[in-house]
């Protein structure tokens, strides 16, 4: 109407909310606490079959490339000796927790 004053938006969505939890706790429910970290939600993509089978590859190259960091060789070097980009085999040490030497 005209010339009657709007309410505040922010006022009736905190009122809504006050009566939820009203409602919520006046039938007897409690809050749940979760663990820092988890999650209830989950994505609805997951990990697809094509990023799964990019990792299975990566996988099967990681003993091989965890030899030569364990020799002492920088990742460029490995990158060099086994033509295979740089940027790969530093991922798959990082998903398997090995490091290579670094440069000097």
């Amino acid at each position: 109407m005209i010339g009657v004053p709007m309410p505040n938006p922010r006022d009736s969505i905190i009122a809504n909310l006050n009566q939820q939890l009203d409602q919520f706790f006046g039938a007897g429910r409690t809050v749940q606490e979760v663990e820092a970290g988890v999650s209830g939600e989950v994505s609805l993509s997951g990990a697809s079959g094509h990023s799964e089978r990019l990792r299975k590859e990566r996988d099967k190259l990681a003993p091989m490339l965890k030899a030569l960091a364990e020799i002492g060789i920088t990742s460029s070097a490995a990158a060099t000796q086994t033509r295979i980009r740089q940027k790969r085999i530093e991922l798959i040490a990082r998903e398997n927790g090995f490091k290579f030497a670094s440069p000097k």
